[in-house]
């Protein structure tokens, strides 16, 4: 039965995708590439009337379609799709109910759920109430009693009236707007019109101080920024962070997962004094960065004070617009916005409404001095390809876009020759590292534990190479493709390295077969925006967005990816990726993002917008995509073609799922990491 079930799934899947491009051949090699369903269950809700009748709501990550077997001895199964729910009439006692889970690929995970039915009022009702050690401001609530099949769990916040449900035995969560003592109730249901409650008074508490560290700053030069707390970069000399000016603030320096932090408690305003006789010249950044994490802030500002000036140029504040609480901000402002002479800095004020504020990473940049960056060598326009020794590189069509997207890329074998035979890849201007020294390569590899080097060098011909680094990583996929990263730090910056040279397991004889063949993409140091600098992030609308450890780093290396979460609110609730630049398009109209999603079929819209406000935005453009992979990583792709190259776009709008309601679950929960210009 299950391999007709997958066979005929499949045969859909193949006519309409033979129906939608009937020019060509398409690799339909995916389709066993796609994760069974996980996180099966299902949500149970009866009606008090003691006539037993049981509606079942089945919910999976990566399900399409659902089979539900009662347990009552009915030979049926109920078919539903994702989203659907049925209802059956039990008499009174235990069934054990069976959902099916299938995939778009008819692939299906199985679980089995006790189902109690009674006629006879709960009894012995244990409640088990919770602040969460994570996340502020949310509780979380078990119940268990006898003869009860679910519960209500009402939250007691002034105006919410609509409970929380769940199975009996289950644990559901809800975060509080505010912090405080609420009366909280938890109704115990059954088959029976009787019910079973638990009131108490339960104190909600917010965290007052983050878990995690404030993002790590991108690597700059020294040219370009000036750092005034960053572990980061090197400090200037600062005279004196929180003097004695008649100030509530009191500031101590604490450790957030090792990495040092300024900690304002009841701060109203402090001032940061570098050297009155030697002031600081920051006229030539253009930016001055800051991170902040607050529990209870409603206002930040900053301020830049000349002491040497006078009027309008001797001081001048701005204020963020608008504040978060609970996670890390970052706050980009450009220093046109000061009236302040910037030739001579003495002070920085910082001033909040007598809050707990903690702030990291203070600093001045500028755009890198030079504007050319590594590639991106994408091989969809080719560059100058050579090979050596018996190594071979050529462009083909990309055999496999699970996990890269891309139409072209570069295959390169390593036949019988020296140990050291390989490929070169030459670009008509020289590279730059100005923009960073992490170099990242898509590789196809068949086989873990591939040595790849990768080298730089001058344009000397070899072997009278003048100047040259190389470092080598190891592939840890096989027969699939994962993003490795070299670590240039320490590489000159003033070399003009045009070669590119590529070697797989160097020392060692190829053979020409396919276990040293692989395929290379997508060589840069540069994404649009890979969440290693922090941009300015705001969601709406039930859109929550933050900086995040990577929880995957199978097909994506990095270390901080965002993490999107559509809670209940607006079908249209998603998040905002403001920059400090305009997004430029004169490079090519391909956006990529990798995404990591719980499902197939998951829609993102990605949408540019120009710096007005919404609702008055001037000038937007925007493009849906959609998942075909669950719980892994993929690149998808977004084809701007046609948008304008003249407006000044500054925004980044990011919805999964638009049109639909999410619910804040894992189901509605994704990742996203290096969105990147092509």
């Amino acid at each position: 039965m299950m391999k007709k079930i997958k066979t005929v799934y499949k045969l859909i899947i193949v006519l309409i995708i033979f129906s939608a491009c009937t020019d060509d051949l398409r690799d339909l090699s995916f389709l066993e590439n796609i994760d069974p369903p996980s996180n099966v269950s299902a949500a149970y809700q009866i009606t008090q009337d003691n006539t037993g009748l049981v509606t079942i709501i089945p919910s999976a990550d990566g399900a399409t379609f659902f089979d539900i077997s009662f347990g009552d001895g009915t030979a049926d199964s109920e078919k539903l799709k994702s989203g659907e729910n049925v209802q059956n009439i039990y008499s009174e006692g235990t069934y054990q109910v069976k959902i099916i889970a299938y995939n778009i690929n008819g692939d299906s995970t199985e679980k089995t759920q006790q189902l109690i039915v009674s006629f006879k009022g709960p009894e012995n009702l244990v409640v088990l109430i919770e602040n969460d050690n994570a996340v502020s401001k949310k509780v979380t609530v078990t119940a268990n009693a006898d003869f009860a099949t679910m519960f209500d769990f009402y939250t007691g916040e002034t105006g919410n009236t609509t409970p929380v449900s769940g199975n009996i035995g289950a644990t559901v969560s809800y975060t509080y707007q505010n912090a405080g003592t609420y009366s909280i109730k938890v109704v115990a249901k059954g088959a029976a019109i009787a019910t079973s409650e638990y009131t108490v008074d339960f104190e909600v508490t917010e965290i007052l101080q983050p878990i995690v560290a404030a993002p790590k700053p991108p690597t700059r030069e020294a040219i370009d920024v000036v750092s005034i707390y960053s572990d980061e970069y090197t400090d200037i000399s600062v005279s004196e962070w929180n003097p004695g000016w008649g100030q509530s603030t009191v500031l101590t320096t604490v450790a957030i997962a090792g990495n040092n932090t300024l900690r304002y408690a009841d701060l109203n305003y402090t001032g940061i004094v570098t050297d009155y006789g030697n002031p600081t010249d920051i006229s030539t950044m253009e930016y001055v960065h800051f991170d902040y994490w607050t529990p209870d802030a409603t206002a930040v500002s900053f301020k830049l004070v000349n002491t040497s000036s006078s009027g309008a140029s001797k001081e001048s504040e701005v204020a963020v617009s608008s504040i978060g609480v609970g996670s890390w901000k970052s706050v980009e402002i450009k220093l046109s916005e000061y009236t302040t002479d910037l030739t001579g800095i003495t002070q920085m004020l910082f001033s909040s409404s007598n809050a707990i504020v903690f702030i990291d990473n203070l600093y001045f940049y500028k755009s890198p001095s030079a504007t050319s960056s590594v590639a991106p060598i994408d091989f969809e326009t080719p560059f100058s390809l050579s090979s050596f020794d018996g190594g071979e590189i050529s462009l083909v069509d990309n055999p496999d876009t699970n996990g890269n997207s891309s139409a072209m890329v570069a295959k390169m074998v390593k036949g019988a020759g020296q140990t050291w035979a390989g490929s070169k890849i030459t670009v008509p201007q020289p590279f730059s590292f100005s923009g960073g020294t992490n170099v990242k390569v898509k590789v196809w590899s068949p086989r873990v534990g591939l040595n790849l080097l990768l080298k730089f060098e001058d344009a000397t011909p070899w072997p009278n190479t003048t100047a040259s680094a190389e470092i080598t990583s190891t592939t840890t996929v096989a027969n699939g493709w994962e993003e490795l990263t070299f670590d240039f730090s320490g590489i000159s910056t003033t070399v003009d390295f045009t070669n590119l040279v590529l070697i797989m397991d160097n020392g060692t004889n190829g053979d020409g077969s396919s276990d040293y063949t692989i395929y290379v993409d997508d060589i840069s140091s540069t994404p649009f925006l890979d969440f290693e600098p922090l941009q300015t992030l705001s969601s709406f609308d039930g859109g929550e967005i933050s900086i995040v450890a990577n929880p995957d780093t199978n097909g994506n290396s990095s270390a901080m990816v965002a993490k999107m979460v559509k809670g209940a609110g607006q079908t249209w609730a998603g998040s905002k990726i403001t920059v400090p630049q305009p997004f430029s398009f004169s490079g090519g109209t391909n956006v990529k993002v990798k995404v990591w999603s719980p499902r197939a079929g998951l829609n993102l819209l990605l949408k540019f917008e120009d710096a007005t406000p919404w609702p008055n935005t001037a000038a937007s453009a925007e493009i849906t995509s959609t998942t075909t992979v669950a719980n892994g990583w993929e690149e998808l792709t977004f084809d701007f073609s046609g948008i304008s190259t003249t407006v000044n776009f500054t925004n980044l709008v990011l919805i999964m799922d638009n049109g639909t309601n999410g619910d804040g679950s894992s189901n509605y929960t994704i990742y996203v990491d290096d969105i990147t210009q092509f």
